[in-house]
């Protein structure tokens, strides 16, 4: 079985979503852990609603290149996730991303594993470290959880934790 570590994001209907995206991933594996969810601010197009983030530990039997080109896209598809061409930052109903995959390092299309983006985006760092904080990224060799206070500590408070939302 394969350890998987997904990050998902929603900021349209996010209180339904987030968790119906976990109940659609346990048709195909099983939840191992579940992050709380945190609440930040849009990248790259700013001019729309926070987004709610969370992370998820997974167990399946699917390899990497089966949960990115169907499982993720099954899921998103199902949550009527609509890709616009002229802005991949806009809203979405998921975003699921596969940024951990056991301990390798992995190409996949055009996705890197384990995502670049742990080490700059508070929104991946936090949620992550609340799962696994002595998990060690592989190419970085930091524990997440290190990665994840130093964000914390540049971030002024502009990232929050949301209570009312369960997954």
């Amino acid at each position: 079985m394969n350890q998987v570590y997904l990050a998902l994001g929603s900021n349209i209907r996010a209180e339904f979503n987030l968790p119906q995206a976990v109940r659609l991933l346990e048709s195909c594996g099983r939840i191992l852990r579940k992050s709380s969810i945190w609440q930040s601010q849009p990248v790259g197009d700013e001019y729309q609603a926070d987004f709610l983030n969370a992370a998820v530990l997974w167990e399946t039997a699917c390899d990497a290149q089966q949960i990115w080109d169907e499982v993720i896209p099954g899921i998103e598809a199902r949550l009527l996730r609509v890709r616009d061409p002229l802005n991949k930052n806009g809203p979405r109903t998921i975003d699921i991303d596969l940024v951990l995959y056991n301990r390798e390092q992995l190409q996949i299309a055009h996705r890197i594993v384990p995502d670049p983006e742990i080490s700059s985006r508070i929104f991946l760092a936090v949620p992550l470290a609340e799962l696994s904080p002595e998990y060690l990224v592989p190419g970085l060799g930091r524990p997440v959880s290190e990665i994840a206070a130093e964000l914390q500590a540049d971030n002024n408070g502009v990232f929050f934790r949301r209570d009312d939302v369960q997954l």
